[in-house]
């Protein structure tokens, strides 16, 4: 099973094990991360699920398409070149390791 770690903005990291075909949301749903909200459960209706992809991890998890980027206005924190709605980025075997910051808050 591919690792996603994610990292509060305090700095704590948090890595488990994610399904491949689960959305990052979802992965962190699942193991109980308090920086992920999903206040729409994955319908790219809100941005509760903001998160910033590494830097390193930009490349293979890819830009979010027009719809996401419009989404992301609405994010509660700012949004960075790597900013992702994680009910967009669905877990696979190349995404192994994947480091995913969480912003100080979502709402």
């Amino acid at each position: 099973m591919p690792k996603v770690t994610f990292i509060d903005a305090d700095g704590t990291e948090t890595t488990v094990a994610a399904k491949i075909g689960d959305s990052v949301m979802q992965t962190a749903m699942a193991h109980g991360i308090d920086g992920i909200t999903a206040e729409c459960g994955g319908a790219m209706a809100c941005a509760t699920c903001h998160a910033y992809v590494a830097d390193d991890w930009a490349d293979k998890v890819g830009p979010a398409g027009e719809t996401e980027a419009d989404m992301l206005d609405f994010a509660a924190c700012e949004v960075k070149p790597t900013s992702r709605l994680s009910c967009q980025i669905v877990v696979a075997e190349n995404l192994d390791g994947l480091i995913v910051y969480l912003p100080e808050h979502q709402v």
